[in-house]
C-alpha cells in the first residue's frame, strides 16, 4: 500500500488485508519484512525494547516499500500515541481497550482538533513542516485507529466499543484474552472461541474490521481465520520466522548428513 491512507480505507471497507508483526529492533529486519509484500506491518513497542528513537529508524526502513507501518503502542496514552504518529506511523494499535471511554480516548489522541486532542507540530510525519498544511487537512482521514480487545470486560463491552466514531478496527489479543478468562494459553478453548465470535459478530454488525494474529501461519490456520470472519490478518512475527527458518535449514542439513 504505497499511498498513505489506503490502509485505513481498506479497514473502513472491511477488505481482507494481510500484515505481519515486527519485534526485532533493527532497521534491516524492518526492511526485509516490508519488502516481503505485506500490506501493513505492526511494530510491537509494548513487548520489546523498541523506544521512540528506535521506532523512527524502523519506520524509515519500512518507508517506500509498500507496507503501511502501524505502531502497537505500550498503553492508551495521549502523548505516546501522538509521538508514534509524529515520527511517521500511519496508525496505532492500542492495547487493553475494555470500554467505550477508553476507545474514545484512543481516538482523541490520534486525531487533530476538532475530532481529537493531537498536538500540532513540525515533525517527520509532515516532512518537518514542509507539508504541514496538507498534513493538517488529511491526517485525520488517513490515520488508522485499531483497538485491542484483550479482556473479558472488553468482550462484554464490545458493542459500545465498536460504536465509537473513529474506531476503525478491532484486534483480538488471544493470549491476554485467554488469561482474562482464567484459561491462559488455551486459545482454542470453546469459552475463548465463543468470546472471539462475539467480537467478530459485533464488528460485522457495526461495519468494522476485525483482526487476529496467526502466530504460526499454517495453511489450515490462515484458512480458518478467513472462514471465521477476520479481515485484518496478521501472519506470524519476524522472530518466529527467524526461528522457523533457522530450524528448517538445520533439519535439511541433518537430513542430508543422514543420507551419506
Amino acid at each position: 500500500m504505497a499511498n498513505r491512507g489506503s490502509f485505513r480505507k481498506a479497514l473502513l471497507e472491511r477488505r481482507v488485508t494481510i500484515g505481519s508483526w515486527l519485534q526485532i529492533n533493527n532497521a534491516t529486519a524492518a526492511e526485509v519484512l516490508a519488502n516481503a509484500g505485506y500490506e501493513w506491518i505492526s511494530i510491537d513497542i509494548e513487548h520489546t525494547d523498541i523506544g521512540i528513537t528506535s521506532l523512527t529508524g524502523l519506520l524509515r526502513g519500512i518507508y517506500g516499500r509498500g507496507a503501511a507501518p502501524i505502531a502497537r503502542v505500550t498503553t492508551n496514552d495521549v502523548l505516546e500515541i501522538r509521538r508514534a504518529l509524529d515520527v511517521g506511523a500511519e496508525g496505532v494499535l492500542v492495547p487493553f481497550v475494555s470500554d467505550a471511554d477508553q476507545a474514545r480516548q484512543a481516538v482523541a489522541a490520534a486525531k487533530y482538533p476538532l475530532q481529537g486532542v493531537r498536538g500540532y507540530s513540525f515533525c517527520r510525519a509532515n516532512n518537518w513542516g514542509a507539508d504541514f498544511a496538507a498534513d493538517v487537512q488529511t491526517a485525520n482521514e488517513q490515520t488508522a485507529v485499531i483497538v485491542m480487545i484483550e479482556t473479558k470486560e472488553g468482550v462484554d463491552n464490545i458493542g459500545d466499543i465498536v460504536s465509537v466514531d473513529g474506531v476503525d478496527a478491532v484486534f483480538i489479543g488471544p493470549y491476554d484474552l485467554s488469561g482474562s478468562y482464567g484459561i491462559p494459553g488455551q486459545t482454542q478453548d470453546p469459552v475463548l472461541r465463543n468470546a472471539c465470535r462475539r467480537v467478530i459478530d459485533a464488528c460485522e454488525q457495526a461495519g468494522k474490521s476485525v483482526g487476529l494474529l496467526v502466530a504460526l501461519p499454517t495453511d489450515a490456520a490462515v484458512r480458518q481465520a478467513i472462514v471465521d470472519g477476520y479481515t485484518l490478518i496478521c501472519l506470524g512475527l519476524d522472530t518466529v520466522f527467524l526461528d522457523m527458518g533457522a530450524r528448517a535449514a538445520r533439519e535439511v542439513a541433518l537430513s542430508a548428513l543422514g543420507d551419506r
